[in-house]
């Protein structure tokens, strides 16, 4: 699933990458999707990367090449607009309406719930594992009544979709409960091999750790039980429209 957004950036790295040898930069990337700063373009490339569609080269700048593109975006085109890459012609991409989820029905705002300050530790990968977390960003307010029981919490910002039918989203907040152990089912911050910190679903099968995720895209990671760490459990979840 690509966003608005996302399928407008990969059209136009591609375009690029065809009619120059070289990507665009972040600034002709930020002007031709018509962005106001170069965070929003980060955001795009980072779930470009996380998705399979691009790759990221190291220490080289303006460094990105094409992985793969959505199969009708392979075929040739009918028309194509001088200002900005068209869709492909029998491309019918599945599109989130101004790039955000909708919001659930039973969602209340912050305000109305009496709130908690808590350690916002950092990001998150609902994806590839990313580095782990250990420092404070910043705070955030969470409802008092999310909060589960008398324990230790902090809060992490997702990045990646692999947890999008559990309800998770890019951009979310996920409030966890701190703890070193989890029941079956249980979704969890998961330390892999003391280096690498993700939010996946725990199940144990036999000697091993599944770490599922909640999309078809991804596959479930199987590891020892002492290669993986539980840091916490998902006990509440924060979004913004």
């Amino acid at each position: 699933m690509l966003t608005r957004k996302q399928l407008e950036l990969l059209q136009f790295i591609h375009s690029r990458l065809q009619s120059d040898g070289v990507p665009p930069s972040f600034d002709e990337m930020k002007a031709a999707l018509e962005l106001r700063s170069k965070s929003g373009i980060h955001r795009l490339i980072t779930a470009l990367e996380e998705r399979g569609f691009i790759r990221r080269l190291a220490h080289r700048a303006r460094a990105i090449e094409i992985v793969r593109l959505p199969e009708a975006m392979e075929r040739p085109a009918t028309t194509a607009s001088p200002a900005a890459p068209s869709v492909r012609e029998g491309f019918t991409p599945r599109v989130v309406e101004g790039d955000r989820a909708r919001q659930p029905r039973s969602a209340r705002p912050v305000s109305a719930e009496g709130v908690r300050e808590l350690p916002l530790m950092g990001r998150i990968a609902a994806g590839t594992p990313i580095e782990a977390i250990s420092e404070v960003a910043n705070h955030v307010s969470v409802p008092a009544g999310m909060l589960a029981g008398r324990g230790q919490h902090y809060a992490l910002e997702v990045r990646g979709d692999s947890m999008v039918e559990a309800g998770i989203n890019d951009g979310d907040i996920v409030v966890i409960r701190q703890q070193d152990s989890a029941e079956n089912g249980d979704i969890v911050v998961a330390l892999v091999e003391g280096q690498e910190a993700t939010l996946k679903r725990f199940r144990r099968r036999g000697a091993m750790i599944a770490l599922e995720a909640a999309n078809p895209a991804y596959e479930t990671r199987l590891l020892r039980e002492d290669q993986v760490r539980v840091q916490g459990r998902l006990v509440g979840l924060i979004r913004s429209y």
